[in-house]
């Protein structure tokens, strides 16, 4: 019995043109839900008391790690001090 995993399927898709531009495109967002629910687990704390920290709402924590929203470089800033962490941006 073959087993298709998550790996397979993507590199199915990806074969796909229009499937690999917005996978590719989608690159940031998945970056900035990565590093924000990393730093959130490492420091044990909801997204209500990051939200807190950071003076904003749980749902906004939610929406940058379910990759729904976009945020302004201002709520970065303010989420990263909030993990006491920095902000760098870096074009490639």
């Amino acid at each position: 019995m073959k087993v298709y995993t998550l790996q397979d399927d993507l590199r199915k898709r990806l074969k796909d043109p229009v499937f690999k531009k917005a996978w590719e495109e989608s690159e940031a967002e998945y970056q900035v839900s990565r590093t924000l629910i990393a730093a959130r687990i490492k420091r044990k704390i909801s997204q209500k008391d990051l939200a807190k920290e950071a003076n904003t709402t749980q749902a906004v924590i939610s929406r940058l790690e379910n990759m729904t929203a976009n945020p302004s470089i201002g709520l970065l800033q303010k989420i990263a001090q909030a993990l006491n962490l920095k902000v760098k941006i870096q074009f490639e």
